[in-house]
């Protein structure tokens, strides 16, 4: 293991995250809110702890491993998400104790975005600016923006590439060279987030809000800027944007770059995609049933109202966003454990949703398929295509390894949040809210985490951090053969 070449790359990551401080201060300097001290505070401090962390380091750049990978990236989140904490610790708008600023930090920063925060509407510009700004670059992942930009880091990015990035199969590259590669995915990503933002400006948000929602739609993170969140602007036109966007943000990221690349926008790429095609089946789906029953009973004036809710909450819950324009969790029971449990397939691989992928849910439900024809021909030999290609058995024997993986976290983390005192329902639904990184839940955190217990809420941060980073880069970890030299 090369824990000083280690440490360098984390200090220099860290002291490239301070820079992330000067726009808070700047919008605070903008609307002249008073906030601007504990980002620029924060700035000095966490450049201070990347430079002592980088300069009795800086001359060992030896090439890394495989697991040499997998520590950073777990370090850099594990690091990343305590100093996102300290602006609102150091803060008096809003006041927050030590677990809150963790869980708020933590929750932007793994796209999240459930909020121990009330009173939203009354916070400082530079406060909700920031908090949007952690979701945008938890997003795609700090650690892929810095091997693009930080070719300084004399690593082979690779490692920390195939860490980040989610999805079953991460070995196929869209150029390449990873550094190509990971610019590819921040030019995309950026693009969309200045037309998602010119969009929400077109159709009536200030360009404040028009700004900070884009940055948390493309993320697919959730955090608003209002206590009502998308219902604060009761618009049928920022509700159309916000899904076709979020739609957008939840495929992978390798379809669009295929589609851009050819030098125009391909329906055919997409198309191909037979994960892209489930994915549209789903959300076709969801809507269908939930428009149906929210129309039987009657929960809206008329069938638009009813569509549109009906379309926004699928998509918005269903990719792991979890905006939202209405209470959802006052509709008919049935429609809210739908969504929850839409959210833990998600979006598609590779990403910024959150959830399994339904990649994954894909080739369960092609293995159960396989296992049933087994039964009926014993002796005859089944191979599970996706594209019409056929798969390796080991993509298969992974997928079953994270679903049982994550069944386990599931399971161990509802068992400590009951443990803490809190009810089956709540515990249920804020494990799914945060390993899924959707954001609200049912029960006790339908609105927000604010009244949850201190002690759940460390539970809650640890299941945030195994939902960002795909259970095994954190799970690995805690073997012992990883640390075995």
């Amino acid at each position: 293991m090369q824990f000083r070449s280690i440490i360098r790359i984390v200090g220099l990551l860290l002291a490239l995250f301070s820079v992330t401080m000067l726009a808070p201060a700047l919008v605070a300097l903008i609307y002249r809110d008073g906030a601007g001290v504990p980002f620029v505070t924060t700035f000095l401090v966490l450049l201070f702890c990347g430079g002592v962390c980088w300069f009795p380091n800086r001359q060992h750049k030896q090439e890394l491993k495989s697991r040499d990978g997998f520590l950073i990236v777990v370090l850099f989140w594990t690091v990343l998400g305590s100093a996102g904490s300290l602006p609102f610790l150091i803060a008096d708008n809003p006041s927050v104790s030590v677990p809150d600023a963790f869980f708020e930090s933590f929750s932007a920063l793994t796209t999240t975005g459930a909020t121990v925060i009330v009173g939203l509407d009354e916070l400082p510009k530079a406060i909700l600016f920031y908090r949007q700004l952690l979701q945008w670059f938890g997003g795609m992942g700090i650690i892929v923006l810095a091997v693009a930009i930080l070719p300084i880091l004399g690593i082979g990015g690779m490692q920390l590439y195939r860490a980040e990035i989610p999805g079953p199969v991460k070995d196929s590259k869209m150029t390449p060279r990873i550094a190509e590669t990971a610019k590819a995915l921040w030019y995309i990503y950026l693009s969309l987030t200045i037309a998602c933002a010119l969009a929400f400006w077109l159709a009536g948000m200030t360009p404040f809000d028009a700004i900070s929602h884009s940055f948390s739609t493309i993320a697919i993170g959730g955090f608003s800027t209002h206590d009502a969140s998308m219902g604060y602007f009761d618009s049928y036109a920022i509700n159309m944007i916000t899904v076709v966007f979020l739609l957008i943000s939840a495929c992978n990221y390798s379809l669009h770059f295929a589609a851009f690349a050819s030098g125009g926008v391909h329906p055919k790429y997409y198309w191909k995609d037979p994960e892209f095609r489930a994915f549209l089946f789903i959300q076709a789906l969801l809507l269908l049933v939930c428009f149906l029953i929210l129309l039987n009973h009657h929960s809206y004036d008329t069938v638009y109202d009813a569509f549109d809710q009906a379309l926004f909450q699928t998509v918005s819950i269903s990719t792991t966003a979890g905006f939202t324009t209405t209470g959802f969790s006052d509709w008919p029971l049935f429609l809210p454990v739908l969504l929850l449990f839409s959210s833990f397939i998600g979006g598609c691989a590779g990403s910024t949703g959150g959830g399994m992928k339904v990649i994954r849910i894909l080739l369960l439900t092609l293995q159960g398929a396989r296992e049933l024809k087994r039964l009926v021909h014993p002796r005859a030999v089944y191979t599970i295509k996706l594209g019409g290609t056929a798969l390796p058995q080991r993509v298969v024997d992974a997928v079953w390894g994270f679903f049982s993986a994550y069944a386990l976290v599931f399971v161990v983390c509802m068992l400590a949040l009951i443990a803490t005192g809190m009810d089956e329902l709540s515990a249920f639904s804020a494990v799914a809210a945060t390993l899924n990184n959707l954001g609200p839940g049912l029960g006790e955190v339908a609105l927000h985490f604010g009244d949850v217990n201190d002690k759940a809420k460390w539970v809650l941060v640890v299941s945030m951090l195994f939902g960002r980073l795909e259970i095994f880069t954190l799970l690995i970890l805690l073997t012992p053969t990883f640390w075995r030299s």
